[in-house]
């Protein structure tokens, strides 16, 4: 029987493997789409904007590995800690909430995976995250940096006091549940800026609520019900925003 030369071999192994590589990208792409099309528009988003930062950050490289099949599917994925990625629907309606026009600094707080923080720099000039685990701020800061978002800053720390050396912001996103709005954030906000919230019961459903600041009064909007796991940190304290 006729041997087939080594170097030949290699040549169909290496072929095959792009063939699956780019099979994988294809197939990505195409759950990404789908996603956007059926969890998304279909349920009312219609920021242009939002829906093309949708439509290109990857979210299947946010998720742990062996879950970057669910990536697209329509639900939080778990990234460790006790701590998820949020449903995509949920993830773009709080960006679209937030009225971005696109020349906007925006601070987010819970970087998690760092997918939200990549929505959000798809759309606006500059992005500030806070991640109170460690763990989680390293990972996503790697993540975001070998994916070449330049417009995103990561700071490790307690996300309740906000980041005050960089302040103000035109929009402030908290990405876990807190009982009451944190009276720092508040503060870094600027006038007509947005603030997006999971407001209520950190141990049960909450409100997702829109705050609006005008001059030293703020407006609240509730939006619809939602699930998130809690605020930690300053915000657990049962002192946290008395007097507010």
């Amino acid at each position: 029987m006729k041997k087939t030369p080594f170097f030949v071999c290699m040549l169909l192994l290496i072929g095959f493997s792009a063939l699956y590589a780019s099979d994988d990208e294809a197939g990505y792409l195409k759950a990404r789409e789908n996603m956007v099309r059926v969890q998304i528009e279909a349920r009312g988003i219609s920021d242009a904007k939002v829906l093309k930062a949708m439509r290109e950050v990857p979210r299947h490289l946010f998720v742990p590995v062996q879950l970057r099949g669910r990536a697209y599917s329509d639900s939080p994925l778990p990234i460790g800690g006790g701590q998820t990625i949020s449903q995509p629907y949920i993830v773009a309606l709080m960006t679209e909430s937030l009225g971005l026009k696109g020349d906007e600094r925006v601070l987010e707080i819970g970087t998690g995976s760092g997918y939200q923080a990549a929505v959000l720099a798809g759309i606006v000039k500059e992005v500030y995250s806070i991640e109170i685990r460690k763990d989680l701020y390293e990972n996503a800061s790697q993540t975001l940096g070998s994916l070449n978002f330049t417009d995103i800053q990561t700071r490790h720390g307690d996300g309740y006091f906000g980041w005050k050396e960089v302040a103000p912001f035109d929009a402030i996103m908290i990405t876990a549940a807190v009982d009451h709005i944190p009276p720092p954030l508040l503060g870094q906000l600027k006038d007509s800026g947005k603030l997006i919230l999971p407001l209520g019961n950190p141990f049960s459903y909450q409100n997702l609520a829109l705050v609006t600041r005008q001059g030293e009064d703020y407006s609240i909007r509730q939006i619809t019900g939602v699930l998130f796991v809690p605020m930690t940190g300053h915000a657990s304290d049962p002192d946290a925003g008395k007097g507010r």
